[in-house]
């Protein structure tokens, strides 16, 4: 037999045991840890039937669990501070686009602390929200949904951009309108967000500070263990900034001239960095821009982009440039969610850009938006291609996991 509890509150449960529903006993104590708990039960032998009940004691809410309860951490803290980086990932051009600050560098221990926070649904106003709630790890730290869902059931206004390899925009502007200077503040908007998490820092650094065990993680990384916004902010950033994707087949290929590449996929790099000209905005190895780019979707835009934050005409409908690591993973596609798949994106960039006034020079030809004329094979060679850039290390790697114990 299998019980199964959901419990945003987070409570303490007696669970309870009779054979005659008329007298009931104490059988289990259990703790539900972000929202949930699940477990099988040994059912009592020796007995004709049993019945089983959940009772609500709140008495029992002072008797929160800590740490090696609540959370599966390991008792060494696993290494986010020097991770093993390959070759193409040490040259002078990839270490400039690092935007980790000189006072938040990251360290084992606040990068533990950001990882239980960053999965902890109490930074939202129900318990219901995480950050990982809408960057999900098995979809590349995005959402598989054109709009998330925030605390209220409420849709966000855009699609959810993945968080891999966030370390190296080089600029550290974050959000589609590149709104967020540092990754610092980005991390505490969608907290206060009033569709996506809705708390004040008031508010959010009272729950964090009533679970005991933030007690422990916060001493652990900061020395004491006093809660603020600040340092909520500064270990989010560290976690998110050591989500590093460094093992796709196109990093495994790299230093051997993708010798392990089909010839597909080695067709889809050449029309990657030649014909489809993708390689102008997506440069690099980690293949990002720090250039902002309207790129054509419509006219007008439905939504102005940056052009809402700078209040500029030649700003309307541009948007930041995503890193395009483990790409396969972090459909939909666009600012909006619109594209379901990449052949839906080849397609557009392809034979479907709309003209604009302020359309990016890369997708013009002639003054004209650019047609890339490309055949079917090889725009499924540029699929195929793009495939290559995923990382299945990255999403399942437990050091990036979800933390906390649910029971079996």
């Amino acid at each position: 037999m299998r019980i199964a509890i959901a419990d945003p509150g987070n409570h303490t449960w007696n669970l309870q045991v009779s054979h005659d529903l008329l007298f009931w006993y104490e059988f289990e104590t259990i703790k539900v840890h972000n929202g949930r708990f699940a477990k099988n039960l040994h059912v009592l032998e020796n007995t004709p039937r049993s019945f089983y009940r959940l009772n609500f004691d709140p008495v029992l809410q002072a008797g929160e669990s800590r740490v090696s309860q609540a959370l599966a951490l390991p008792s060494t803290p696993d290494n986010y501070a020097l991770p093993s980086l390959p070759a193409h990932f040490l040259t002078p051009r990839v270490i400039a686009q690092d935007n980790t600050p000189a006072d938040n560098p990251v360290t084992d221990r606040t990068a533990t602390l950001g990882r239980v926070l960053f999965y902890d649904k109490r930074l939202s106003a129900n318990n219901t929200i995480s950050c990982a709630s809408c960057h999900q790890q098995e979809h590349g730290f995005s959402d598989p949904r054109q709009f998330s869902i925030g605390f209220r059931g409420e849709e966000t206004d855009r699609n959810s951009m993945g968080l891999t390899n966030a370390k190296y925009y080089e600029r550290g502007h974050f959000f589609w309108d590149e709104r967020s200077q540092t990754l610092e503040e980005q991390v505490l908007e969608p907290i206060q967000n009033e569709v996506e998490m809705g708390l004040t820092l008031d508010e959010l650094v009272t729950k964090v500070s009533a679970e005991r065990y933030y007690a422990e993680l916060f001493t652990s990384a900061f020395g004491d263990a006093v809660v603020t916004s600040e340092r909520i902010s500064l270990a989010l950033a560290q976690f998110i900034r050591s989500i590093i994707s460094t093992e796709s087949k196109f990093d495994l290929g790299r230093s051997s001239n993708f010798s392990n590449f089909t010839p597909q996929e080695n067709q889809g790099r050449r029309i990657f960095n030649g014909q489809g000209r993708c390689d102008d905005c997506h440069g690099t190895d980690n293949f990002v821009s720090d250039t902002v780019f309207n790129n054509g979707l419509e006219n007008p835009y439905t939504d102005p982009g940056i052009g809402a934050i700078t209040r500029r005409q030649q700003d309307l409908g541009k948007f930041k440039t995503p890193s395009l690591r483990n790409i396969a993973l972090t459909g939909p596609y666009m600012h909006d969610g619109r594209f379901r798949t990449l052949e839906e994106v080849v397609e557009f960039y392809d034979s479907q850009v709309v003209n604009h006034p302020n359309l990016a020079p890369q997708l013009r030809n002639n003054n004209r938006p650019i047609r890339l004329n490309l055949s079917e094979a090889e725009k499924r060679a540029l699929v195929a291609f793009l495939n290559t850039l995923t990382d299945p290390n990255l999403t399942t790697d437990p050091k990036y996991s979800d933390p906390f114990n649910y029971g079996d």
